[in-house]
Formats: C-alpha cells, sequence, structure tokens
C-alpha cells in the first residue's frame, strides 16, 4: 500500500516562516519574554469558556454539564498555571536572583531534592497542604542543580531551532503546555501539529498566542499521520516533541515497513534528530493497610475512581491497576466503596476513537467482569491474579479499572511487594498513585520512606492522583529516566518544568489524606476542602473556572467567591 497524497505546501511554508523567524526568537531579552506571557494570561481568559464548552461538546455533553470541570481544568487552568509558573520564575532571574532559591535545595542521606511546590503565597492559600519535591539523579549536588537551572537565560541559550509539537488528542493543554516548554525552556520555535481528535482546539490556540504566531515564532497545522511524518522528515525541522503512544514514536523512528524491526535491533533510526516523548503506561494505584475510618473509605473511593473516569479514563496517567493489600480487612470496604461511587456518577461515553473495541478486548478477557453504568463502559476486574493479563501489560486507555491483590501480614511487607510489582510487571514508568494513612506512615516510616525511594516513575503521588503533577508547571513531567530510542517505554525527557531544572529523576508529590477538617482528626491537617478535581465534586465546574480566572489575574476580592464555592463541593 502506498501513503496517502497529502498537500505538503502549507506543511512547507510553515517551517520556512518559522526558520525565518526563529534568530530572532533566541535573540528575544527575558524582559520581552517576559511581557509576552503577562499579555497571553488575559486572551486565555477571555477565551477560557469557549475552550472550555468546545471540549465538553465534543465529548457529548454540555459545557454545563458536572463533567465539564475537566474541560476547564485540562484547559484554561492548567494553561494559565503554567503561564504563571513561567513567569514566577522568569521575573525572579530577570530580577538578578536565581531561578530557585537556594533554601529550596536540599542534600541528604546521598540524595539532592528541590522544593518546588507551593512556590508563592497563592499556591499556599489555594492548595494547602499540597507540596512537590523534584528528587534529582544520584549524584548531582546542591550546588550543580542551582548552576545548571534555566540554561537558557544563565549564559547557555540555545541555537535557534525549530521544534516539531505533535500534539496529543486528549487533553486540551497537552499541546499547548508542550509548546510553552518548547518557546521558553529550550529556546526553539515551534511547528505544532493539532492531532485529528481536538484539532477543533486549533482556533483557540491561535487566538490565546496570537503574538507568537504573528512573529513567526509559532504556526499551527493540521493533518494525521502523514503530515506528522513528513514534517518529522524535514530538513528544516530540528526537533521532535510527541505525546501519544509508543507506536507513534517507533512509527517515526524505525518506520512502518519490513525492516523496520531491523532498524531498530541495529540502532540505525530513520531520523536522528533530538526527540522528546511523553508516551503513558499501566499506571497503579497502590493502597497500603492502616486504621481507615467509614469516611476515609468513601473519600479515597473518590479519589481512586477519579484517577480512573476523569476524561473518561482517556488519559495516559488514569490509574489502571488498582493494588490492594489481599491479607487487610479494608480492600472489601474499599471495593464496595469504589462501585457505588461508579454507579452513582453521571452518564458519559467513552469517547475516545477505538475505546469501545479496546473496552470490548478487556470485556472478552474477562467474561466475569463488572460493569456500572450504562453500556460497556466503566468495567471493574475485582481480581487479576494473572500478571500477564492484558491490563497488566497494555494501556486500555478508557473506563477500565483492574485489582491485583498482594500478600504481606503487615503495611511494610506489602509496600515490598507493591513496589517490585509496580516496578518489574506493569508496563511504562511515566506515574504512580500512592495512598497510605499517616499513622500507617508514622508506624512504618522507613518501609514508606523506602516505597517512595523505589518506585521507578517520573512522578509519584502521594495521597494525590499522580496526574496532578501534569497541571502545576512547577513540577517537571515525563516519564522515569532510563528509556531508550530502542525501548522507549514512556518516553524520553521532561516537560512542563518552570524552574527549567536539569538532572531529573522523578517528583514527589504529596497531598492530605483526608479533606478539612476531618483531616486535623487523620492526623493530615490542611485547610483543603475535597479538592475540586475530584469527579464527585458537586460545585466543581464553577470552582475551577473561579480558579482559573483568579490564576490568569489574581486578586483578593476573588478569593471569597472560589471559597464559598470549593467549600459547597
Amino acid at each position: 500500500m502506498t501513503a496517502p497524497a497529502i498537500d505538503t505546501e502549507p506543511l512547507d511554508r510553515a517551517v520556512a516562516e518559522l526558520r525565518e523567524g526563529s534568530a530572532s526568537w533566541a535573540a528575544a531579552p527575558i524582559a520581552e519574554r517576559i511581557v509576552l506571557l503577562e499579555r497571553l494570561l488575559p486572551r486565555i481568559a477571555d477565551g477560557a469558556a469557549e475552550t472550555a464548552a468546545a471540549g465538553a461538546r465534543a465529548k457529548g455533553y454540555g459545557p454545563d454539564s458536572p463533567w465539564a470541570a475537566e474541560d476547564w481544568a485540562g484547559a484554561p487552568w492548567a494553561l494559565a498555571q503554567n503561564v504563571s509558573a513561567y513567569l514566577h520564575v522568569l521575573r525572579r532571574i530577570a530580577a538578578g536572583k536565581d531561578p530557585v532559591d537556594a533554601r529550596a535545595v536540599h542534600e541528604g542521606n546521598g540524595r539532592t531534592w528541590v522544593d518546588v511546590f507551593p512556590a508563592t503565597g497563592w499556591d499556599t492559600l489555594l492548595l494547602n497542604g499540597f507540596t512537590a519535591q523534584v528528587w534529582m539523579r544520584a549524584g548531582t549536588s546542591a550546588q550543580q542543580v542551582r548552576d545548571r537551572a534555566a540554561g537558557e537565560y544563565r549564559g547557555r541559550p540555545g541555537r535557534p531551532a525549530v521544534a516539531l509539537v505533535l500534539g496529543a488528542g486528549n487533553v486540551a493543554a497537552i499541546t499547548a503546555l508542550d509548546i510553552l516548554h518548547k518557546l521558553y525552556v529550550e529556546g526553539q520555535v515551534v511547528v505544532a501539529k493539532m492531532n485529528p481528535v481536538n484539532a477543533y482546539l486549533r482556533r483557540h490556540f491561535e487566538l490565546a498566542f496570537a503574538e507568537f504566531v504573528e512573529r513567526g515564532w509559532l504556526r499551527f497545522v493540521d493533518g494525521g499521520a502523514a503530515e506528522g511524518g513528513h514534517l518529522a522528515a524535514h530538513d528544516g525541522v530540528d526537533a521532535i516533541h510527541v505525546t501519544g503512544s509508543d507506536r507513534t514514536h517507533d512509527a517515526i523512528v524505525w518506520g512502518t515497513d519490513e525492516q523496520a524491526a531491523q532498524r531498530r535491533r541495529d540502532d540505525t533510526p530513520l531520523l536522528g534528530k533530538p526527540f522528546s516523548s511523553e508516551l503513558g503506561g499501566v499506571s497503579p494505584c497502590i493502597v497500603a493497610p492502616g486504621p481507615w475510618s467509614e469516611a476515609d473509605f468513601r473519600f479515597q473511593a473518590e479519589h481512586i475512581v477519579t484517577s480512573k473516569m476523569n476524561n473518561s479514563g482517556h488519559n495516559c496517567i488514569a490509574s489502571q491497576i488498582l493494588v490492594l493489600p489481599a491479607e487487610w480487612d479494608g480492600t472489601e470496604r474499599l471495593l464496595e466503596q469504589i462501585r457505588k461511587v461508579l454507579r452513582e456518577l453521571p452518564p458519559r461515553t467513552d469517547y475516545y476513537p477505538g475505546a469501545d473495541q479496546r473496552l470490548g478486548a478487556v470485556l472478552k478477557a474477562h467474561p466475569k467482569a463488572e460493569t456500572h453504568g450504562d453500556g460497556p463502559c466503566r468495567v471493574l476486574v475485582p481480581d487479576i491474579t494473572d500478571h500477564d493479563d492484558m491490563l497488566i501489560t497494555d494501556e486500555v486507555f478508557g473506563s477500565a479499572l483492574g485489582v491485583v491483590r498482594l500478600p504481606g501480614a503487615t503495611a511494610a511487607e506489602f509496600l515490598r511487594h507493591a513496589v517490585d510489582f509496580a516496578n518489574d510487571k506493569l508496563s511504562g514508568t511515566l506515574g504512580a498513585t500512592l495512598i497510605v494513612h499517616p499513622r500507617t506512615e508514622k508506624h512504618h516510616r522507613s518501609a514508606v520512606e523506602a516505597a517512595v525511594a523505589g518506585l521507578r516513575y517520573g512522578t509519584l503521588g502521594v495521597n494525590c492522583w499522580s496526574a496532578i503533577g501534569f497541571l502545576l508547571g512547577y513540577t517537571p513531567w515525563g516519564a522515569y529516566p532510563g528509556h531508550t530510542r530502542q525501548d522507549i517505554g514512556s518516553g524520553i525527557g521532561f516537560v512542563h518544568n518552570a524552574f527549567m531544572l536539569e538532572d531529573i529523576e522523578k517528583t514527589v508529590l504529596r497531598a492530605p489524606f483526608a479533606p478539612a477538617p476531618r483531616g486535623l482528626f487523620a492526623g493530615s491537617p490542611s485547610l483543603s476542602p475535597r479538592p475540586p478535581y475530584f469527579v464527585t465534586n458537586r460545585t466543581a465546574r464553577t470552582t475551577i473556572e473561579r480558579v482559573t480566572r483568579f490564576t490568569a489575574a489574581p486578586a483578593i476580592a476573588k478569593l471569597p467567591g472560589i471559597f464559598a464555592s470549593a467549600l459547597r463541593g
């Protein structure tokens, strides 16, 4: 079969215009780059409602649906939050400060880490109790962390270059955030090919990024695999970033013909350009046994279901395997609460192309699987014993959750089994979530610390769905280091890295185990109510809309409305 003919003229023209503009972007002083971001924020706010509504309609529900909260969080808020994060760091540099405060960089027990969140007082107020650290690769000193950060602005600027961003089709903000990373962290101008699934976002992005487009630093194009392949091979494109699947990466790097496998074995790629990627995988949610109350079971069931059902499971970081202690009397109680939450959610469809076939394959492999809701959706496989099961080896990218029960008479024993299972059996290294009661952590501190250190994932959320690391801007996002182009796994490189750190190993997020005020009695005191990103939050859409507008233009007068909505959730 021959590849379909495509019109390459607009693609070639976009690359030529970007090459012409690349030198002016590379020479743009930091003050100008800051002003461009400051003017970007109000355009994000002005188009926020229309952008979120477009996402909702594309997924099959209205802009006022409870599900539409995810379209605010995953589009305008994520973009505004990341722009704000870049602004915070760039303003520090422009003021003559180091990008990272020396007090945020720590060394101890042979490891170096950086406190990256909260970064501002607003962060502490709006996400009280949420923290994030970036762990550096072994052998990296605190001084090296400080010296190497933000090289683009501290004597190590990149040369003028054109980057190709191959956009993802699931979460609206992904393409926009990858564009920001290439422009601001790597100093490259960008041709962004929209994914056919959400190409409707192109006009919204072109309005938001209008100044970058007008000045020849950014171009948007449409098309499928053929257009992407043409751009990837284009002599005028210097670097590539893709968010998608390992199949997309391999098709570009090794080809799809009968020689592709041999090229891969010989490590003779079709393209030798710098290639970064974020490619998903099978993400675990590990639950340590502990002294949970009935309210804890309900809250964490909502948390786990959120990590699965957000965006109908069409997230590269959606929880796919729930790892539970076989010997804990709370395992069945938690599963029963999960079933209740799944049944109570309003209806929606698995909209992403191929979801029906993927869920059908799960049901065929598991004829006794449970379904909750209308149609073959919200699939729960409550007891997987075969570690070669498709839910363990393959990303489903849909609303199916598998349960694996592991032995361990104590929390410490269970965690050792869980870490080995996640590292050695599950496909991918993008992100993992660990849920542990504060009293369990207190009584098994060394075991929990060993689990946090031992899990080989680019983002680990402790009592926090690891996807939150995608949103914050200060938290680098990517697979755990070690993948190669021959064995690409969950990808290579980190994006969303506002502090522009190098030598990253992983990000560790932490959140309160229980919401306020109950968290005080559970041992995780904070001011945070039920998180607005929970799929069960009754006022989520309103809260996230208000947070979006606050993030774009902070003002104390906006806070009462945010808190009033959040507390009703």
